[in-house]
Protein backbone atom coordinates (compact mmCIF):
# COMPACT_ATOMS: atom_id res chain seq x y z
CA UNK A 1 0.00 0.00 0.00
CA UNK A 2 2.77 2.44 0.87
CA UNK A 3 4.41 1.97 -2.50
CA UNK A 4 1.14 2.80 -4.29
CA UNK A 5 0.68 5.94 -2.21
CA UNK A 6 4.24 7.01 -2.92
CA UNK A 7 3.76 6.39 -6.65
CA UNK A 8 0.50 8.36 -6.71
CA UNK A 9 2.11 11.27 -4.86
CA UNK A 10 5.11 11.26 -7.20
CA UNK A 11 2.81 11.20 -10.24
CA UNK A 12 0.78 14.15 -8.95
CA UNK A 13 3.94 16.13 -8.23
CA UNK A 14 5.34 15.41 -11.69
CA UNK A 15 2.03 16.32 -13.32
CA UNK A 16 1.88 19.61 -11.43
CA UNK A 17 5.47 20.44 -12.29
CA UNK A 18 4.68 19.88 -15.95
CA UNK A 19 1.89 22.49 -15.82
CA UNK A 20 3.98 25.37 -14.49
CA UNK A 21 4.03 28.69 -16.30
CA UNK A 22 6.75 31.30 -16.40
CA UNK A 23 6.96 35.00 -17.19
CA UNK A 24 8.82 35.38 -20.50
CA UNK A 25 8.50 39.16 -20.52
CA UNK A 26 9.28 41.45 -18.90
CA UNK A 27 12.43 39.93 -17.43
CA UNK A 28 14.01 40.57 -14.02
CA UNK A 29 15.46 44.08 -13.82
CA UNK A 30 13.41 45.58 -16.67
CA UNK A 31 12.84 49.32 -16.24
CA UNK A 32 9.21 50.50 -16.16
CA UNK A 33 7.57 53.91 -15.75
CA UNK A 34 4.38 54.61 -13.76
CA UNK A 35 1.43 54.83 -16.16
CA UNK A 36 3.29 52.95 -18.91
CA UNK A 37 1.59 50.06 -20.73
CA UNK A 38 3.71 46.91 -20.70
CA UNK A 39 3.24 43.48 -22.26
CA UNK A 40 3.35 40.54 -19.89
CA UNK A 41 4.03 37.25 -21.69
CA UNK A 42 2.92 34.17 -19.77
CA UNK A 43 4.40 30.98 -21.25
CA UNK A 44 3.55 27.36 -20.56
CA UNK A 45 5.97 24.68 -21.76
CA UNK A 46 4.45 21.89 -23.84
CA UNK A 47 3.49 18.79 -21.86
CA UNK A 48 1.79 15.43 -22.33
CA UNK A 49 -0.21 15.83 -19.12
CA UNK A 50 -3.74 17.06 -19.74
CA UNK A 51 -4.76 20.33 -18.12
CA UNK A 52 -7.63 22.77 -18.29
CA UNK A 53 -6.58 26.39 -17.90
CA UNK A 54 -8.79 28.33 -15.50
CA UNK A 55 -7.31 31.80 -15.01
CA UNK A 56 -4.37 34.06 -14.29
CA UNK A 57 -4.11 37.12 -12.10
CA UNK A 58 -1.40 39.65 -12.96
CA UNK A 59 -0.50 42.04 -10.17
CA UNK A 60 2.19 44.46 -8.97
CA UNK A 61 3.34 45.13 -5.43
CA UNK A 62 5.61 48.02 -4.53
CA UNK A 63 8.77 47.28 -2.58
CA UNK A 64 9.95 49.55 0.17
CA UNK A 65 12.84 50.00 -0.30
CA UNK A 66 13.82 46.48 -1.43
CA UNK A 67 11.74 43.45 -2.36
CA UNK A 68 12.08 41.21 0.68
CA UNK A 69 8.55 39.87 1.12
CA UNK A 70 6.82 36.68 -0.01
CA UNK A 71 5.14 37.73 -3.27
CA UNK A 72 2.72 34.79 -3.03
CA UNK A 73 1.31 36.29 0.19
CA UNK A 74 1.02 39.91 -0.96
CA UNK A 75 0.00 40.39 -4.58
CA UNK A 76 -0.51 44.16 -4.56
CA UNK A 77 -2.54 45.96 -7.23
CA UNK A 78 -4.46 43.68 -9.60
CA UNK A 79 -3.70 44.60 -13.23
CA UNK A 80 -5.53 41.67 -14.89
CA UNK A 81 -7.86 38.98 -13.59
CA UNK A 82 -9.36 36.57 -16.09
CA UNK A 83 -9.02 33.70 -18.51
CA UNK A 84 -5.71 32.30 -19.68
CA UNK A 85 -5.67 30.79 -23.17
CA UNK A 86 -2.09 30.14 -24.33
CA UNK A 87 -1.83 29.73 -28.11
CA UNK A 88 -1.28 25.99 -28.72
CA UNK A 89 -0.08 26.73 -32.28
CA UNK A 90 2.79 28.96 -31.12
CA UNK A 91 6.02 27.87 -32.85
CA UNK A 92 7.98 27.10 -29.67
CA UNK A 93 5.90 27.07 -26.50
CA UNK A 94 2.27 28.10 -25.92
CA UNK A 95 1.97 31.64 -24.53
CA UNK A 96 -0.42 34.53 -24.14
CA UNK A 97 0.38 38.24 -24.07
CA UNK A 98 -1.42 40.61 -21.71
CA UNK A 99 -1.15 44.40 -21.94
CA UNK A 100 -1.36 46.01 -18.50
CA UNK A 101 -0.67 49.46 -17.12
CA UNK A 102 2.01 50.05 -14.49
CA UNK A 103 0.26 51.67 -11.47
CA UNK A 104 0.67 55.47 -11.25
CA UNK A 105 1.22 55.10 -7.49
CA UNK A 106 4.68 53.54 -7.90
CA UNK A 107 7.58 55.83 -7.05
CA UNK A 108 10.60 56.40 -9.28
CA UNK A 109 13.84 54.89 -8.01
CA UNK A 110 12.13 51.92 -6.35
CA UNK A 111 11.42 48.34 -7.32
CA UNK A 112 8.16 46.47 -7.81
CA UNK A 113 7.26 42.80 -7.97
CA UNK A 114 5.21 41.70 -10.98
CA UNK A 115 3.36 38.48 -10.12
CA UNK A 116 1.39 36.01 -12.18
CA UNK A 117 -0.93 33.77 -10.19
CA UNK A 118 -1.94 30.77 -12.30
CA UNK A 119 -4.75 28.27 -11.68
CA UNK A 120 -5.34 25.13 -13.75
CA UNK A 121 -7.07 21.78 -13.38
CA UNK A 122 -4.65 18.92 -13.97
CA UNK A 123 -5.19 15.32 -15.00
CA UNK A 124 -8.26 13.17 -15.44
CA UNK A 125 -9.39 13.67 -11.82
CA UNK A 126 -8.82 16.61 -12.11
CA UNK A 127 -6.98 18.26 -9.22
CA UNK A 128 -6.46 22.02 -8.79
CA UNK A 129 -2.98 23.41 -9.32
CA UNK A 130 -2.16 26.93 -8.10
CA UNK A 131 1.18 28.72 -8.44
CA UNK A 132 2.62 32.22 -8.24
CA UNK A 133 5.54 33.30 -10.44
CA UNK A 134 7.18 36.71 -10.21
CA UNK A 135 9.87 39.03 -11.50
CA UNK A 136 11.33 42.19 -9.97
CA UNK A 137 11.17 45.38 -12.03
CA UNK A 138 12.91 48.74 -11.60
CA UNK A 139 10.66 51.79 -11.50
CA UNK A 140 12.15 54.82 -13.27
Amino acid sequence: MRFQSFFALAFLAASAAAQRVFISAPTNGTAVTPGQNITVTVTEPRTLTGATEVAVVISMAACSPICNFDASQRLGTTLYNGPYHPDPLAPNQPFENFTVQVPQSLQSGTQTVLSVTHLSLVGAGPFPFLEVQNVTLNVE
